[in-house]
């Protein structure tokens, strides 16, 4: 995919695109509810927004529960753009990110079909299986190198 670029942002500035993934994925897809999806949090996290050209097809959050441990969220990349790099070049701008603001530690919750995704990543499985949304997840956990 050529025209991949992966952006950097707020919530006020990727709204409605990051919505509209996310919606396509989370809501239509899997079918979690939208009030679950839409939590709140946005405003407060650091935005990424993966676009072919100008059309979105990648999302991911993150946010910072200590100064030193970033917490991954809402990663989603729309099916048709799976297995293309859209996921990966998403995680290495967040730990990019999370690095550039001090964080020694990423955790993720991988739902359990992508678990071996961020395994090949470098992320360690830390938990048990349990549910979120009605999905069963995993806690993941990565050291960041300087």
């Amino acid at each position: 995919m050529s025209d991949l670029e992966v952006s950097v942002g707020t919530w006020d500035a990727f709204e409605d695109a990051a919505t509209a993934v996310r919606t396509a994925v989370f809501v239509e897809e899997q079918g979690v509810s939208e009030d679950e999806e839409l939590d709140g949090n946005d405003s407060d996290a650091v935005q990424f927004l993966a676009r072919d050209g100008e059309y979105p097809v990648g999302t991911a959050r993150l946010r910072f529960p200590e100064s030193t441990v970033g917490k991954v969220e809402r990663v989603a990349v729309r099916e048709p753009y799976r297995g293309d790099g859209v996921g990966a070049a998403l995680m290495r701008a967040v730990e990019d990110a999370a690095r550039d603001d001090g964080a020694t530690t990423l955790i993720l919750h991988a739902q359990t079909h992508v678990e071996s995704f961020y395994g090949q990543l470098g992320y360690e499985t830390v938990s048990d299986e349990f549910e979120e949304a009605g999905i069963p997840h995993v806690e993941m956990r990565k050291r960041l190198d300087g």
